[in-house]
């Protein structure tokens, strides 16, 4: 969707807010671009950028906006991740925020390090030291906005952090290469 709106020289925010008709969807992604104090038409400046994710979880479930701030240098650093989720009825915030959280870090895992290396015969990384994943230094601090809606079903969070999450990394590195082109 960023590919789009660069193309249609439109903010990537105002491109997906100008084409959604779902008030929640909506709702999650001026929620998140707000705490994110989301800046329309903000450049990276070649090392770092910003990038936002949104899905909704298998199309029927929690609606979910993801902001990443990236750092880029020799490697992707991901220091800052906002969100906001909107899982119905919220009965346990704490709950939904640890839920938010862990998915979050583990889309973050999956999208930086995460891989199973194998030759032509078969898996080589067979233990954990063989297997990367980020390490508590390298987990983004994950601030979370909830939108409780009391009238309708509660929904599951956790699954739903990772397209999202993924999508707004790669945005994010989008972002500050663009500060690079110019």
């Amino acid at each position: 969707i960023d590919e789009l709106a660069a193309l249609a020289k439109k903010d990537p925010v105002e491109f997906r807010l100008l084409h959604l008709k779902d008030e929640r969807a909506c709702a999650v992604i001026k929620a998140a671009a707000a705490k994110a104090h989301w800046k329309p038409g903000m450049k990276g400046d070649g090392t770092r950028g910003m990038g936002i994710g949104f899905a909704r979880y298998k199309n029927m479930g929690n609606y979910v906006a993801v902001i990443a701030e990236v750092i880029v240098e020799q490697s992707v650093r991901v220091p800052r991740v906002v969100t906001a989720v909107d899982c119905g009825r919220v009965v346990n915030p704490d709950g939904v925020i640890n839920q938010s959280e862990g998915g979050i870090v583990q889309a973050t895992s999956w999208t930086l390090k995460e891989q199973v290396r194998f030759d032509r015969t078969r898996i080589t990384s067979r233990t954990w030291e063989d297997y990367p994943v980020i390490t508590f230094s390298e987990a983004p601090k994950i601030e979370t906005v909830l939108i409780d809606r009391p009238e309708e079903p509660s929904l599951g969070v956790g699954e739903g952090m990772v397209g999202p999450t993924a999508a707004a990394i790669g945005n994010a590195v989008f972002n500050a290469q663009i500060g690079r082109a110019h």
